[in-house]
């Protein structure tokens, strides 16, 4: 099954959902990223996000996903574009920690405390920029609070990462569920008693069921229509030009200093890890320039 997202909305206008499938995009961010098996789950889960986030843009809007927290793995980042585009990085790509009650232990390896923020370039002169404490280190119940509290969105998530017996993703993805403001508490009620009874997402996942058929499953007696489908992808938006501009940022000093290497400087991807390399010429550029 190729990655895919579809939306729907109810045919009453109360609630928004959102379903993608992300196993080939997840299994490429696990071989550029070599991660473990906790680390992984732990960003497949968030580049999952970060596509179903994608699916409330338009046009060259994006949005950046960073996860911070106490435990081994640091840092996850995640962004995604309105066409399907997304690209994830955690900065220490091994947990090292055992399962826990025959699950892998994301919240362990994310640490029990830390932050969710949230960046929205929604191409107007500022990004929107939202943060809020992690609830569970799990990420989808972290990312329900972020909806509810910063955005008052009530919304429910569901990520799901599943490996193989060599630690290849056999199964990702997951849905979002948001209801309007149209919503009243009797819908919230069914809905919530509908959510209840379904099983795990990596069960979903397991059992081959596409974006198409969980939309049944989630709703059911609810009359929807169908509003898109996108084709997701790993794409990384790096470039040469990109690693100039990174590289104006820095001080005088750090410029002086790379000036002075014997050998050129290469500055890798971290998302990719692509390889670009800035000589000496376009070096002295940028500080001629500073």
């Amino acid at each position: 099954m190729s990655d895919h997202m579809i939306r729907v909305l109810t045919l009453d206008g109360a609630i928004r959902v959102s379903v993608a499938t992300t196993t080939n995009l997840v299994e490429v961010v696990r071989q550029q990223q070599k991660t473990d098996p906790t680390a992984t789950v732990a960003v497949g889960r968030l580049a999952t996000a970060a596509a179903l986030m994608g699916s409330l843009l338009k046009d060259r809007q994006r949005i950046g996903l960073t996860i911070e927290g106490n435990g081994p793995l640091k840092r996850l980042q995640a962004e995604a574009d309105a066409f399907g585009h997304v690209r994830a990085t955690v900065k220490v790509p091994v947990a090292g920690l055992p399962p826990r009650d025959d699950r892998f232990d994301v919240a362990g390896a994310i640490g029990r405390a830390g932050f969710l923020h949230v960046v929205k370039d929604l191409d107007l002169k500022e990004p929107y920029r939202g943060m809020v404490q992690l609830v569970s280190s799990e990420i989808a119940e972290d990312l329900a609070h972020y909806f509810t509290t910063s955005e008052q969105t009530p919304s429910s998530v569901a990520l799901g990462v599943e490996l193989g017996q060599q630690a290849e993703v056999v199964a990702a993805g997951g849905f979002l569920v948001q209801l309007m403001p149209d919503a009243d508490d009797a819908l919230a009620d069914r809905l919530a008693e509908r959510l209840g009874s379904l099983p795990p997402t990596t069960t979903l996942l397991r059992q081959g069921l596409s974006p198409e058929m969980i939309v049944e499953r989630l709703l059911q007696d609810f009359p929807y229509q169908m509003l898109g489908t996108t084709p997701l992808s790993f794409l990384c938006s790096c470039s040469q030009q990109q690693t100039l501009s990174l590289l104006r940022t820095l001080g005088a000093d750090e410029i002086d200093h790379l000036i002075a290497e014997p050998s050129d400087t290469q500055v890798t991807c971290e998302y990719c890890k692509s390889t670009y390399t800035v000589d000496k010429q376009a070096l002295q550029e940028i500080r001629a320039n500073l």
